[in-house]
């Protein structure tokens, strides 16, 4: 009867935790409010466990992670994408194709404990236009 009632809580509770994750969604845009070839948002603030849909609304565009706490990962030519985050700190981002045009993003995870790696990670990438996005971004980590 315990082991009954262990499994059924167990079980609960596995279902609450995944139930309280919650869906985000950032566009792949050629144009949006921040200029040209963004992420929307390009400033991210999610919970552990929390997922993360990349949306190509306009063509050509591909995810990749350049900083992350945990595991890289990295989509498709014009295909969705989802990560599912699992680990706090700070995560930097980018679209391959156009990383040097400026195409950038930040998601914060809980605690930032590796915003001090994210920050020197961002002053080595090769972006040539836009250089201040990141750093915007960046800045809005707490």
């Amino acid at each position: 009867m315990k082991s009954a009632i262990s499994a059924l809580l167990i079980t609960g509770a596995l279902v609450c935790g995944n139930a309280l994750a919650a869906e985000h969604e950032v566009k792949m845009l050629n144009k949006g409010a921040d200029g040209n070839f963004v992420f929307d948002p390009g400033y991210l603030k999610a919970a552990k466990g929390d997922t993360v849909k990349f949306v190509p609304v306009d063509m050509a565009h591909m995810p990749q992670s350049e900083v992350t706490p945990g595991a890289a990962w990295k989509g498709e030519m014009g295909k969705p994408l989802t990560v599912t985050l699992a680990d706090e700190g700070v995560h930097v981002y980018s679209c391959l194709p156009h990383k040097a045009l400026g195409m950038v993003g930040v998601i914060q995870v809980g605690k930032p404990g590796n915003l001090d790696a994210a920050k020197t990670a961002a002053a080595g990438m090769k972006i040539a236009q836009n250089k201040d996005r990141l750093d915007k971004y960046l800045a809005q980590v707490k």
